[in-house]
């Protein structure tokens, strides 16, 4: 069984994950994945290079992520681009992770899952939800990024209530990391049953 686990900028995903792994269960991150497609030398960042210019490049051949999440975030057009260059990529590498998964059930994490077709990969979507004002505070205090370039990567994902409504399982993280834990703890405990079941009802090979 394949859980998609998916929310907004800022809503902890990255945190329930790591809640989910510390359970045994395998993580496919295309945050993880997106980074692997543009590593020094990869033929996707010297493309990116080419098209916007060596300045995102840092001294050691890097991508400037911050840099180009803001170029691109300001200019429509230029995030259509970058999005037709990285997205096969970064699917093609997912499904092979995916195929790869050994466990009761595999947890693909990604910002995007409701946004792209990765969600036809999955078997059941989790939601980790917070309000608007809770993802603009969290994400002001990590990235460093500015307030507008935060807004915009809020309304270029999916609407609040449209994630919601695609939601199998929801997961609110307004309150604390323990309150995360128990909250995960339960939710695993789920969807091993969920698995266990599934694998049951299988007809002999």
């Amino acid at each position: 069984m394949i859980v998609g686990l998916t929310g907004g900028i800022g809503s902890g995903k990255s945190a329930a994950a790591e809640l989910f792994a510390a359970q045994g269960i395998e993580l496919v991150d295309t945050d993880l994945l997106a980074r692997e497609v543009v590593e020094a030398g990869s033929p996707a960042l010297l493309a990116i290079a080419e098209h916007f210019g060596d300045d995102l490049l840092d001294s050691a051949g890097n991508l400037d992520r911050a840099r180009l999440r803001a170029l691109v975030f300001a200019d429509p057009e230029k995030k259509v681009w970058l999005e037709a260059l990285l997205h096969p990529l970064i699917r093609a590498l997912m499904m092979s992770r995916l195929a790869a998964c050994t466990g009761p059930y595999c947890l693909l994490v990604s910002p995007l899952l409701l946004e792209t077709d990765q969600a036809e990969a999955v078997d059941r979507v989790l939601v980790i939800d917070v309000s608007k004002e809770t993802q603009l505070a969290r994400t002001l205090q990590r990235d460093g990024s500015s307030l507008e370039t935060i807004e915009a990567i809020i309304e270029a994902q999916i609407a609040r209530p449209d994630r919601l409504a695609r939601a199998d399982d929801i997961i609110s993280n307004e309150s604390d990391l323990a309150s995360l834990a128990d909250a995960v703890l339960a939710q695993h405990k789920q969807y091993c049953v969920m698995s266990k079941a599934a694998q049951m009802s299988k007809p002999n090979e």
